[in-house]
């Protein structure tokens, strides 16, 4: 499964009725780690079935970021039945992004 864009309209559906645990990347295109961190997120996501992995750029929605109190990116945040479970922040090598959906 690929890594799914995610946007206000869509948050709840993808996110927080989602019938398994989301990884949400909170990120922006001017962001270096982000960038570094996309190429990760997308292997993951490939491997993975038991984990839905999604992006939300906080540029395009900011409402998001400050509605989950995003002030660092990259931000990675694991939720699990529709609640916020952890969060990561900064840029993570895929050993760690594993650890941290696996915990």
């Amino acid at each position: 499964m690929s890594v799914i864009k995610v946007s206000k309209e869509n948050f709840e559906s993808e996110v927080l009725n989602s019938d398994k645990p989301v990884l949400v990347d909170f990120n922006a295109n001017w962001c270096g780690p982000c960038k570094m961190l996309k190429p990760i997120l997308d292997e993951v996501s490939e491997e993975r079935t038991d984990v839905k992995i999604v992006s939300v750029n906080i540029d395009d929605e900011d409402e998001l970021a400050e509605d989950y109190s995003v002030y660092s990116i990259p931000c990675l945040v694991l939720f699990k039945n529709g609640a916020e479970a952890k969060r990561s922040v900064g840029l993570i090598p895929k050993t760690e992004v594993e650890n941290f959906i696996n915990q």
